[in-house]
């Protein structure tokens, strides 16, 4: 459980990040994501959850 709310910290640590750096970029690319179909979305969430479930798994094995 402390490794979720780490994870989700750093999420949210990321995220602020390129808000306070790129305020307009970010504005830009919220708006141009109104263009995108919603099944290329979940499509590509999908892909992304599987790619770090992925990489969560390889990491949590790789130091037992």
């Amino acid at each position: 459980m402390k490794e979720l709310i780490i994870a989700f910290g750093l999420f949210l640590f990321i995220e602020g990040i390129l808000y306070a750096i790129f305020p307009s970029k970010m504005k830009n690319m919220l708006k141009k994501l109104e263009l995108i179909k919603d099944s290329q979305l979940r499509i590509g969430g999908l892909v992304f959850a599987i790619l770090g479930f992925i990489i969560i798994y390889y990491v949590k094995n790789l130091h037992e």
